[in-house]
């Protein structure tokens, strides 16, 4: 019998930018990640899945990032999260730090984001 293939961390993203979703998608399958892409976070909300980690862009058309965040975890869901963002101002920071939520700033590059979010997981066990 073949040996099972190794774990791959699933990663679940919520970004309505679709270009970024696929480019991000793309960078971190790549990377060696499950990736589950949602463009909108009640998609999220209305099937939420088990995953090793959350990577939700903070301003989405249908949702506050860290909204969903906690919504999510009060159905159960509380894998480590990061919130995507451009110019996160001080508010942004506390909300995020409240929640236990760390910030990643947009531009992205897929390694670093793949990176964090290895550490993320590597906290979590």
């Amino acid at each position: 019998m073949p040996d099972d293939p190794p774990h791959r961390p699933r990663v679940t993203i919520v970004e309505d930018d679709i270009s970024l979703l696929n480019a991000l998608s793309f960078a971190l399958e790549e990377e060696g990640f499950d990736v589950a892409p949602f463009d909108r976070g009640q998609e999220l909300l209305d099937r939420p899945r088990a995953t090793d980690c959350l990577v939700v862009d903070l301003k989405l058309r249908d949702a506050d990032g860290l909204t969903l965040i906690k919504d999510l975890r009060e159905l159960g869901l509380s894998p480590p999260a990061i919130l995507i963002t451009s110019n996160p101002d001080d508010r942004c920071r506390r909300r995020a730090a409240d929640t236990g939520v760390e910030i990643v700033e947009k531009p992205l590059i897929g390694a670093e984001l793949g990176r964090r979010i290895a550490e993320a997981i590597a906290g979590r066990r």
